[in-house]
């Protein structure tokens, strides 16, 4: 779609790789972004017909920060499907700090395991603000407006995406790497939370508009909060949509009662309420939405009765 892009590493100029998506006019680039203990890539994906605003949306997979990769099922899925619709859309790899085995034994037991989980999604936090200062940086070659940039994610990225505007909003050191002043245009977490050291979740400066999804029997992704009562700890969807009625923030929550973490994968049946949301935060219009939510494509599964222990158990 543009002319081979080439961008400077820590080491070396490295000619970016081209691929053909699977959708018809869609085009499919995956360019290195930073380099870590690896390599880190992302996608992106060209729609056929691009929306006259430019939009584009950043996609963070989830897979409990163990697992999933950026051009795994659901996310080709939805970039496909985004795309198709006229996003520019970005999926990201990221490290997933529950497989580094030495910070994972330092940090054993019930009394670190919110250490732990403060490692694992400031990691995820970190290489999704330098995926977006990268995008930032070559918006023009991409044909993107960086203030109309959307980000989403399920389960893991979800919680990344949110964490990710929570440290923005607070000036917290794990997005630092994004450009200055850089604000998502929204964000639509598909099961997510934020990681808290206090016990009250409290933004100094206005999050994105967000849009959260949550089921309330999740018990891998609380959907209220994870910790010792009155403590710190993961706050869910609705301990979020509490803070942001509390400090008059707009937004809107769909929550699915009898659902639990199905919801992370919900999205090709929410398509098009993902780009109503959007639509309206593009076009500026402010509104606020607090839905129970059903539908017969999403029914409950072993995942409503799935908890955390085995979860991890099976993926480990």
């Amino acid at each position: 779609m543009f002319k081979k892009l080439f961008f400077k590493s820590l080491l070396t100029v490295i000619v970016l790789l081209t691929a053909a998506g699977k959708a018809e006019g869609q085009t499919r680039e995956t360019f290195p972004y930073v380099q870590r203990d690896s390599t880190l890539y992302l996608d992106v994906w060209h729609p056929a017909h691009p929306r006259a605003d430019r939009a584009a949306v950043v996609s963070v997979f989830g897979g409990g920060f163990v697992i999933g990769k950026r051009d795994d099922s659901l996310q080709s899925r939805t970039a496909r499907m985004l795309s198709e619709r006229g996003f520019t859309v970005i999926s990201i790899d990221y490290r997933l700090g529950l497989k580094d085995s030495a910070k994972v034994a330092e940090l054993q037991g019930l009394l670190k395991i919110d250490d732990l989980f403060q490692y694992c999604i400031g990691l995820a936090v970190e290489d999704c603000a330098a995926a977006i200062a990268w995008v930032c940086a070559h918006a023009t070659e991409l044909g993107i407006n960086t203030s109309k940039i959307i980000l989403t994610g399920n389960s893991a990225g979800a919680i990344t995406v949110l964490q990710l505007d929570y440290s923005r909003a607070n000036a917290l050191s794990p997005a630092a790497l994004l450009p200055d002043g850089w604000k998502p245009a929204a964000v639509i977490p598909y099961a997510g939370g934020v990681m808290c050291r206090k016990r009250d979740l409290k933004y100094a400066a206005p999050p994105a508009p967000t849009m959260l999804l949550h089921g309330v029997e999740d018990k891998i992704v609380a959907y209220s909060h994870f910790g010792l009562p009155f403590s710190a700890g993961m706050f869910g969807s609705n301990r979020i949509s509490k803070q942001f009625r509390k400090q008059e923030i707009p937004h809107w929550i769909i929550r699915f009662k009898g659902i639990g973490h199905e919801v992370a994968s919900w999205f090709p049946q929410s398509v098009e309420l993902f780009c109503c949301f959007a639509e309206q935060t593009l076009s500026g219009r402010i509104s606020w939405l607090d839905a129970v939510m059903t539908d017969s494509r999403l029914q409950p599964t072993v995942w409503t009765d799935m908890n955390m222990l085995r979860m991890y158990k099976g993926v480990r």
